[in-house]
């Protein structure tokens, strides 16, 4: 038998009864979504559980057979838990700002469009809104790939009785931005220091003679390329599109591989997912040998630490305070007794919190 041919427009058809059904799925899960945020609010609970929303991301990706791809099917679950959570109770979240900088697309990436995003001027600022409550949750730079540590950010754990909820790896790709798209056009560079440091390189082999000028963020670069036809900004693909920009050249980083780490900070830490990481501060006494008994205690457990940095101590000169991260969850017995037995060699020693490791 002669099998009967499919057209165009049938297959269109089906396309949108499949999409009339998603919508109606949706909104189906909305509702269920606010009888859970009731239930919530009568039995005093907590409304932002991200270790849920972690459960929710790993059965979705692990039982996806495809062809749609797990990337695609993260992100749209991502709007998806925003758009849910956002019915439930508006989610205010801080970030170091201003609009269109990678703190920026950091925070979209973990939180979606339909959280309440607030930028601000200074990482001590964001630690502040979280730290009084107006935010629910911050996000600061803490390391970049290429061009390492953010020190300020480590600055203010030291004091600050925040914890780190969860970590974003945010893939930073740095474009070179105008008004008119032309490299000929370009007589200066604008950005912030770090993103020039980044493409160094190819600003030498390409603008040699162009001067680059430090300014506070990358959206602020963009901001003054789209108001001078000679000036060009290093910033991302979002300030283009926000500040009417085009791309002059594109992927201008120097490494291939640059990413930069984010921290999500909150007034209460979160819960064993079972991959976790634990962040610590401590300050060792000054005795022969202590840098190595300070690491003999995660050695012996075959504990992996996967970060140490040392910073100088602003309240004591030539004393240094270390920030260590470690794999595994503070619950978890071998971290637990490990941490007790470094605190023998501290004069103190500050859990910063446990928390998923990023997928």
């Amino acid at each position: 038998m002669q099998q009967k041919s499919v057209t165009i427009d049938q297959l269109r058809a089906s396309i949108d009864r499949i999409d009339d059904r998603i919508v109606e799925l949706l909104n189906e899960r909305a509702r269920v979504v606010l009888d859970v945020g009731r239930l919530k609010s009568g039995g005093n609970m907590e409304f932002h559980v991200p270790g849920r929303e972690r459960q929710i991301y790993e059965r979705l990706l692990g039982g996806n057979p495809g062809p749609f791809p797990n990337d695609a099917l993260r992100s749209i679950y991502r709007e998806v838990i925003s758009a849910c959570l956002a019915l439930e109770s508006p989610m205010k979240v801080a970030f170091l700002g201003p609009k269109a900088t990678f703190s920026h697309l950091a925070t979209m990436q973990q939180f979606g469009l339909s959280a309440e995003l607030v930028p601000l001027k200074s990482i001590s600022a964001v630690f502040e809104e979280v730290e009084k409550g107006k935010a629910l949750y911050g996000v600061v730079p803490v390391e970049n790939s290429t061009e390492g540590v953010v020190s300020h950010t480590l600055d203010m754990f030291v004091e600050s009785g925040l914890q780190i909820t969860a970590e974003i790896l945010l893939e930073v790709h740095h474009d070179l931005l105008s008004r008119t798209g032309r490299m000929e056009d370009v007589k200066k560079v604008y950005s912030h220091a770090q993103p020039i440091a980044q493409c160094r390189q190819w600003l030498d082999s390409n603008l040699p003679s162009i001067p680059t000028v430090d300014v506070a963020s990358t959206a602020v670069a963009a901001q003054i390329a789209s108001e001078d036809y000679t000036a060009a900004a290093i910033a991302s693909e979002l300030a283009a599109s926000l500040y009417d920009l085009k791309v002059v050249r594109s992927r201008i980083e120097d490494q291939v591989n640059n990413f930069t780490r984010f921290l999500v900070i909150a007034r209460k830490g979160c819960d064993r997912s079972g991959n976790d990481k634990t962040s610590v501060l401590f300050s060792i006494k000054d005795q022969p040998g202590i840098l190595c008994r300070m690491l003999e205690p995660f050695a012996k457990r075959g504990i992996n630490l996967s970060k140490i940095e040392s910073r100088p101590f602003k309240s004591k000169a030539w004393e240094y305070i270390f920030f260590l991260d470690m794999f595994g969850h503070i619950s978890d017995p071998d971290v637990a007794e490990a941490l007790e037995e470094l605190k023998g060699c501290c004069q103190f020693l500050k859990v910063l919190g446990s928390y998923p490791r990023s997928m």
